[in-house]
C-alpha cells in the first residue's frame, strides 16, 4: 500500500527527483519547492520567486547537495544543506521550462521548454553552449550515462532525436506518426485517432537503451547504434496517455505512469536482448520486410500488439489520479516508487527487489 508524504506543499506536485544520498525533491504549483527525508517527512520548504510552477527538479550528479529547479523560464541552482535564496539562476530560455537533464559529469545542464528549444548551459562557463530545438513543445530531454556528450529528447511534434554537443543538428531523427503510418500500412490495420506525442524519456543505465512515452498509451523502446537509433520495441502500455516513463537501476527495469491513473512496472531485459540477437527483426527495418513470410509478419504483429513474450506488467499500481511524475529512491533499505499526481501529496509505493 501507499505511504502519503503530506505536509510540504499546498498545491498540486508537478515533478520529482532523489539524490544519491536519499533526499527527495519535489516541485509543485506556485513556486513550492520542498525537500523529503527517507520517513517521508518535509524537512525544508522554500517558494521561488514569482510564485510560478515548479517544472522539473534534479540533483546534481556528482555534488548531491545542489538542486536545479526550472520555474517558469528561470533555472535556480540551490544549495540543499540551507535551501533559501537561489545561489545563481539561469534566464536562458524563452518560455516554459518543462524538464531538466544534467550530466554524469555535471558539466552542462540542459532545459527543454514550450518553444520547442532546449538550452545546453555550460555549468564552468554558465553559458550556453547549444541550442538545439524541436518544431513543437519539447517536452523531456536527457543525457545518456557514460556519455556526457550525448542526449535524447522528444516533443510534441512527435519527433525523438539523437544529439552530440559538439553538432547543432540532430544526429538521428525519428518522426513516431511516420513509423506508425509505415506499420500500419505493413499490418493492413485500422486507422489513427490518436497521435503519438511524445511527453517523457529516459535512458537505462546502459546509455544505449532508452524509451519513450506518448499520448496513445504506447511505451516504445529504441536502441543506440552509433550515430543513429532504431525502435526495437513498442507495446500499449496505458488505456490514456503515458505522461512519465523512468527506467530504473537494474538494467531493463521500467517504470511508467499513465493519465489512466496506474503505474507500472516493466521488465523488458528478454525483449530487448532477443531485439540484440535478431537485428533483423528491429520495428525500424519493417519496410524493407514487407515481402516477408506471413509467419515472420505475425511475429512482427505480436511485437507491436504487446503480445511479444515478457512485455506484461511485472507489477500494476492501480494509484488512481493522473500521474505527473515518477521517482525512485532507496527509503529505510528497500525501493519505493514515488509518484507526483494532482494532489498535494506525494505517494510512496513499496517495489519488489530484483
Amino acid at each position: 500500500m501507499a505511504a502519503r508524504w503530506n505536509g510540504g506543499h499546498s498545491s498540486s506536485v508537478l515533478c520529482l527527483n532523489a539524490s544519491a544520498e536519499g533526499l527527495v525533491a519535489s516541485g509543485a504549483e506556485r513556486g513550492e519547492l520542498a525537500l523529503w527525508d527517507g520517513g517521508g517527512s518535509p524537512v525544508a520548504q522554500l517558494r521561488l520567486p514569482q510564485a510560478e510552477d515548479v517544472t522539473s527538479v534534479v540533483f546534481s550528479a556528482r555534488r548531491p547537495t545542489t538542486l536545479y529547479a526550472s520555474h517558469g523560464e528561470t533555472i535556480s541552482v540551490l544549495d540543499v544543506r540551507s535551501l533559501q535564496e537561489p545561489l545563481e539562476r539561469f534566464h536562458v530560455n524563452e518560455e516554459e521550462i518543462n524538464c531538466l537533464s544534467v550530466n554524469d559529469t555535471d558539466g552542462f545542464l540542459a532545459a527543454a521548454d514550450d518553444s520547442g528549444a532546449i538550452k545546453v548551459v555550460d555549468l564552468e562557463s554558465k553559458k550556453v553552449s547549444r541550442s538545439l530545438r524541436h518544431s513543437n513543445i519539447c517536452s523531456s530531454v536527457a543525457f545518456r550515462p557514460q556519455r556526457p556528450q550525448s542526449l535524447v529528447s522528444c516533443g510534441l511534434d512527435m519527433k525523438v532525436m539523437l544529439w552530440n554537443l559538439q553538432k547543432a543538428r540532430p544526429l538521428w531523427t525519428m518522426n513516431l506518426q511516420e513509423c506508425d503510418m509505415e506499420e500500419e500500412s505493413l499490418q493492413s490495420a485500422g486507422q489513427f485517432f490518436n497521435p503519438p506525442l511524445a511527453h517523457s524519456l529516459s535512458v537505462a543505465s546502459c546509455g544505449n537503451i532508452f524509451g519513450c512515452g506518448a499520448q496513445d498509451g504506447k511505451v516504445r523502446i529504441f536502441r543506440v547504434t552509433g550515430v543513429r537509433f532504431e525502435r526495437e520495441l513498442d507495446f500499449q502500455a496505458h488505456s490514456l496517455g503515458v505522461s512519465q516513463v523512468l527506467f530504473m537501476p537494474e538494467a531493463y527495469w521500467l517504470l511508467s505512469g499513465g493519465n489512466d491513473g496506474k503505474v507500472l512496472l516493466w521488465d523488458i531485459s528478454s525483449s530487448v536482448g532477443k531485439q540484440q540477437k535478431s537485428p533483423a527483426k528491429s520495428l525500424h527495418r519493417r519496410k524493407a520486410q514487407a515481402a516477408a513470410s506471413s509467419r515472420k509478419d505475425g511475429k512482427l504483429n505480436k511485437v507491436a500488439s504487446n503480445e511479444h513474450p515478457g512485455v506484461v506488467p511485472k507489477l500494476t499500481i492501480e494509484h488512481g489520479e493522473k500521474v505527473n511524475w515518477l521517482s525512485c529512491a532507496e527509503i529505510k533499505g528497500s525501493r519505493r516508487v514515488l509518484v507526483a499526481d494532482q494532489t498535494s501529496s506525494v505517494s510512496a509505493y513499496p517495489l519488489p527487489e530484483p
